[in-house]
């Protein structure tokens, strides 16, 4: 029994060396030679495919939403023609790496997990040992590559929809002046909260693709495995990416400022 309980209280310290260890095996995956560059853009496609439309779908109603409260408040102090700067900086700096951690994580690292949770149970990965093939150059390093270019990529999308789709809302529904809104963007805002951003997207798919394929590698059950996999993925990458943006918040506000 103590031994059970002990086995128990430990599983979480030998799922995290696990993952330390498939996370350091592909991180030296990338840098080998000859590259899967076939199954990279094959599933750098694949996850673009699948997270584009909601990254930008999702992208307008927050932005709107921002701009909205942001020049309710700005009407009342008379200062309008600041509206393009308060849509630019939480929309660079929040938004879109905001909706880049939930098309990731809901989109991209689960569809990642999901595939490679199939092939576990089907006992492909296995297949490909035997043959002599490391599945970690062949099935993992071109998904985290292909989900973090994705996520930097589409990041970029968001931010560029988002000041678009917030810039006709503040102008022809709050009557906000197009120029003063266009001039007041680079406000407060400039290239170095730029670069935050796309280190923020960058971060969030590497670290979304990381748990998709530890999921997906360790799935263990069959396919209500499979589904158990995708949901803790889904979980894990939301959690998990809300304390990164914290930090990188905190860390970018004091690096630009």
């Amino acid at each position: 029994m103590a031994i059970s309980v002990r086995n128990q209280a430990l599983a979480p310290v030998r799922s995290f060396g696990d993952f330390f260890a498939l996370s350091l095996d592909t991180f030296v995956a990338l840098f080998k030679w000859p590259f899967a560059w076939r199954e990279f853009l094959e599933q750098t496609w694949f996850v673009a495919r699948v997270s584009m439309l909601p990254a930008m779908v999702l992208s307008i109603p927050f932005t709107v939403l921002s701009v909205f409260l942001f020049n309710v408040l700005l009407i009342e102090f008379g200062a309008t023609d600041l509206s393009g700067a308060g849509a630019s900086i939480t929309t660079v700096n929040e938004i879109g790496p905001f909706v880049t951690v939930l098309v990731t994580s809901g989109a991209g690292a689960a569809a990642i997990c999901a595939d490679l949770g199939a092939r576990t149970i089907r006992e492909e990965i296995d297949a490909l040992r035997v043959m002599g093939i490391d599945p970690v150059r062949a099935l993992l390093a071109p998904r985290l590559l292909a989900v973090t270019l994705v996520s930097w990529l589409i990041s970029s999308l968001v931010t560029l929809t988002g000041l678009i789709g917030g810039f006709f809302f503040g102008v022809f529904f709050q009557h906000v002046t197009p120029g003063a809104y266009v001039a007041s963007m680079t406000l407060v805002t400039g290239v170095g909260d730029v670069i935050v951003a796309m280190v923020k997207a960058t971060t969030f798919g590497l670290v979304a693709g990381l748990i998709g394929i530890y999921q997906g590698t360790t799935v263990s059950g069959g396919p209500a495995g499979v589904g158990n996999a995708v949901n803790q993925t889904v979980v894990y990458a939301f959690v998990l990416l809300f304390v990164i943006n914290l930090f990188l918040t905190a860390i970018g506000y004091q690096v630009t400022r």
